[in-house]
């Protein structure tokens, strides 16, 4: 079988005739079981979904390949979105390799110099707004209506068809789905994304069960958590500051449906959990990335006994798309002079 989404899971995409199938090698990203943390955290069964494997470093691909996909079937010749980095670098990547036009907006100020080192070297049009992103995601709504460019963020559907196929990856690695989905939520179009591929799966009688979807939000950018669009939302973890995600109602009917929640994380949680899961787990993602275990974190320490489950996190995005976020305040490293006694003193070998 060819690799990629479009050819391993067409089945169960919108895929026609007409559409073109093609790959950079999105999809088949590794679930890796930590045992240190499972006993850290006394969780029966403790896996990572490592999306920061997918060509441009996220679980954007998945969608983006399809959307791009069904937009080529169309005949489209421009791409656009807002983002807060990890969109504009998968649909400039998309693009790009199809040899359309992508035009970018993103919040001025307010996206990682690796996402957007992304967008340039992808050459896409690139507009820094001063404003933060649903003012971006408003003027590409505005703009993709009235001219022939096609929107690419996770309110185009296609997106969400690609995003569920990581469900199917992890049931047909697992056997069955995992008891607990800990993710996320920004946009909220993942959460949506992961529950449709679960019931799908369920609904084909690939898997018995269905996962309880546990979303956890940024505390400075919570509007599902509040109850209200947060109109200037702040945090580290900048894939996820979003303050009226365009998935919101859908990611409530995933929430409900499964019988799971939609909580918050404080900064300081997403940090410590960035830092628990790189020294525990040898896995280096990005703040964003980190909410889905600092959630588990947080549950635990709540009380919450979790030591007969399975439970997969999904880290969203590789730590590399902002190493400024990391190396901050981390402590100095050993300066010393280029002789072999003076390093092995310091390193208390003698």
């Amino acid at each position: 079988m060819k690799p990629g989404v479009l050819y391993r899971y067409k089945d169960f995409l919108p895929i026609t005739k007409k559409t073109p199938l093609f790959s950079l090698g999105e999809g088949d990203t590794p679930l890796v079981r930590c045992s240190q943390l499972e006993k850290e955290l006394a969780v029966g069964e403790l896996y990572f979904k490592l999306e920061g494997c997918n060509p441009t470093g996220s679980f954007k691909d998945r969608g983006m390949v399809v959307a791009v996909a069904k937009a080529l079937e169309e005949g489209s010749k421009a791409l656009m979105c807002a983002s807060t980095g990890n969109t504009s670098a998968s649909a400039a990547a998309y693009a790009a390799g199809c040899g359309v036009e992508s035009i970018i907006i993103i919040p001025k100020g307010k996206i990682a110099l690796g996402k957007m080192a992304q967008a340039i070297v992808y050459r896409a049009k690139i507009v820094a707004i001063d404003g933060n992103f649903d003012q971006a995601l408003k003027i590409v709504l505005a703009l993709t209506e009235k001219h022939p460019v096609t929107l690419v963020n996770s309110l185009n559907p296609n997106r969400i068809e690609g995003q569920k196929t990581a469900a199917f990856e992890i049931i047909d690695v697992l056997g069955e789905a995992p008891d607990y989905l800990f993710i996320p939520v920004g946009n909220a179009g993942n959460i949506t994304a992961y529950w449709k591929g679960f019931k799908e799966y369920h609904q084909a009688g690939k898997s018995k069960v269905k996962p309880k979807m546990m979303g956890f939000q940024a505390e400075g950018a919570a509007p599902i958590v509040r109850g209200h669009i947060v109109e200037k939302p702040e945090t580290v973890a900048s894939a996820i500051r979003i303050g009226n995600p365009a998935s919101w109602k859908r990611a409530e009917a995933a929430r409900d449906e499964s019988g799971g929640i939609i909580d918050m994380v404080s900064d300081d949680e997403i940090l410590a959990a960035q830092k628990m899961l790189a020294t525990r787990g040898g896995i280096f993602g990005e703040p964003a990335s980190a909410a889905s275990l600092a959630g588990l974190v947080k549950l635990r320490r709540q009380g919450r006994d979790f030591s007969r489950s399975r439970i997969v996190c999904i880290v969203t995005g590789t730590g590399l798309k902002d190493t400024e976020t990391a190396v901050k305040g981390a402590e100095p490293f050993l300066e010393l002079p280029a002789d072999q006694a003076t390093v092995e003193k310091a390193l208390g070998f003698i």
